[in-house]
C-alpha cells in the first residue's frame, strides 16, 4: 500500500508540475500548447523520479545513472503515449482547453507508468 500511495503522490506532484509549467508557458509566456507541453513534461519527469525513488519504490540496486536512464526511458515511452493522446484531443476537439486534454492524457498513461516503473526501473534483485 505504501508504494501505491507514494506512486499516487508522485503522480499528483508530477501532474501539478506539468499543469503549472504548461499554464505558465501558455498563458503567461504565450507559447504554443504543443511546444509548451515538451517543457512541462520534462519538469514533471524530474519531479516524479525524485518522489518515486524516495517514497514509492525506494532506490534500486542500480547505479543512480542507470536508474535515471531507465526511468527516463520509461517516462519517454509513456510520455509519448501521453503526448499522442494530448495532441490528438487538442487536434480533434479544437475547443478543448489544454489543461483538460492534459488531465485525460495523464490519467490514461498512469497504468503504463506503474507497470514500467515497478518492473523496469525499481525492481531490485532481478536484472
Amino acid at each position: 500500500m505504501k508504494r501505491v500511495i507514494g506512486f499516487l503522490a508522485a503522480g499528483g506532484t508530477g501532474f501539478a508540475t506539468d499543469a503549472g509549467v504548461l499554464f505558465a508557458l501558455t498563458h503567461v509566456g504565450g507559447l504554443d500548447p504543443l511546444l509548451a507541453r515538451v517543457f512541462s513534461f520534462t519538469a514533471a519527469v524530474l519531479a516524479t523520479w525524485a518522489i518515486n525513488r524516495t517514497f514509492a519504490f525506494g532506490a534500486s540496486d542500480r547505479s543512480l545513472s542507470e536508474e535515471g536512464v531507465r526511468f527516463g526511458g520509461v517516462a519517454l515511452a509513456v510520455g509519448g503515449f501521453n503526448y499522442l493522446v494530448y495532441a490528438g484531443l487538442l487536434l480533434a476537439i479544437t475547443s478543448m482547453h489544454p489543461l483538460m486534454a492534459l488531465v485525460i492524457a495523464s490519467a490514461s498513461a498512469m497504468v503504463l507508468s506503474w507497470v514500467g516503473y515497478s518492473r523496469l526501473v525499481f525492481q531490485t534483485g532481478r536484472r
